[in-house]
């Protein structure tokens, strides 16, 4: 089934996801704050100590579609139109961001992308891109 995305929007997608998380939840382990490389580092080693090894790599974008699903759900019912069910309101926003960021960076060292090169990257194509544009949006006023 086609979802009428490319390759490229999808990736983007995914990279605006890493920064809301980013945003939302803080990167730090006894008070030491990881760089997204160091990030991705630790989870490399967890895989590899206790997950004994990496899924396939469908198996893994199965996987994050699914945790993507799980924080869309949350943020439609919490902050969106719908209600919150009771058995949605104890579920931890925060939790299932970090879900996604995991996975998310178990498919990057699958395929060998360095995540904090590729925001870098891409967050300057967006400042050249865009720098002036959304200045100039009366919708965004």
């Amino acid at each position: 089934m086609r979802t009428g995305f490319s390759f490229s929007q999808v990736t983007n997608m995914l990279l605006f996801i890493v920064v809301l998380i980013l945003n939302a939840i803080p990167l730090a382990a006894m008070n030491n704050t990881f760089t997204i490389y160091q990030c991705q580092a630790h989870v490399d080693q967890w895989i590899k100590t206790i997950g004994v090894r990496y899924f396939n790599e469908l198996t893994n974008m199965a996987m994050l579609t699914e945790e993507v699903g799980e924080v869309a759900r949350i943020i439609a019912r919490r902050y969106g139109e719908q209600s919150e069910k009771e058995s949605d309101k104890a579920k931890d926003l925060g939790d299932e961001m970090a879900d996604v960021l995991f996975v998310l960076m178990c498919l990057a060292n699958q395929t060998g992308v360095n995540l904090e090169e590729a925001f870098k990257k891409n967050l300057e194509k967006k400042t050249l891109r865009d720098g002036e544009r959304h200045k100039g949006n009366k919708k965004l006023r």
